[in-house]
């Protein structure tokens, strides 16, 4: 039996809401903080999701 996926009405309206909602980032030094520890556990995801943080933080939007 085949299974189709059946549309959701609060999926839809839970992500439009999230996608209107302001998403503000830690101050810089809990990044650097997560950063530090990111580093010294040998997290490589970690301290590329906080570095990224980090240069949105300062502005950065990505390459041009």
């Amino acid at each position: 039996m085949a299974r189709f996926p059946v549309p959701r009405p609060t999926e839809d309206a839970a992500i439009a809401a999230a996608s209107r909602s302001a998403r503000t980032l830690p101050p810089y030094p809990v990044l650097f903080a997560g950063l530090v520890i990111a580093d010294r556990l040998g997290d490589r995801h970690g301290k590329n999701r906080f570095a990224h943080a980090i240069a949105r933080r300062g502005g950065e939007v990505g390459e041009a």
